[in-house]
């Protein structure tokens, strides 16, 4: 299934069995999009690869969110939680994430997510806490 609009905002969504993949190393920069991030990101594959991930990271997001991502990496080798991302067109998309560490068999890092579908009243939830703590900042 297609990732599809929302006819009454500028919101898009895709299948609950599907995967949205990327990889990136050890400074952020993608490795690798399946095709499913391209498309809900509205991005080429030739746009995405060589580019920073935050590509997709929309405003609406907290730093410090990211600064727990980072400190769960660090500390377990993963992260899990519910991301608000942006498209190119300024569209947007929510998933609930889970980005692991890999050590690569020569000795590099790299960082692959996993993303799915959030259940609705989660991402409610996270709208709400975004905002107050967006206005923290």
């Amino acid at each position: 299934m297609p990732a599809i609009k929302d006819k009454n905002s500028n919101e898009w969504y895709f299948s609950s069995d599907e995967y949205i993949l990327s990889e990136t190393d050890e400074h952020g920069m993608i490795l690798y999009a399946n095709n499913l991030f391209c498309e809900i990101a509205g991005y080429k594959i030739e746009e995405l690869i060589g580019e920073p991930h935050n590509i997709v990271r929309h405003l609406d997001m907290p730093k410090i969110a990211f600064k727990g991502l980072w400190k769960d990496i660090r500390s377990k080798g993963f992260w899990t939680g519910v991301v608000k991302n942006k498209r190119k067109d300024d569209g947007f998309y929510w998933v609930h994430s889970t980005v692991l560490r890999r050590i690569q068999t020569n000795g590099k890092i790299t960082y692959l997510s996993v993303r799915v579908v959030p259940d609705r009243a989660t991402v409610n939830a996270c709208i709400s806490l975004y905002s107050e703590l967006k206005s923290k900042e």
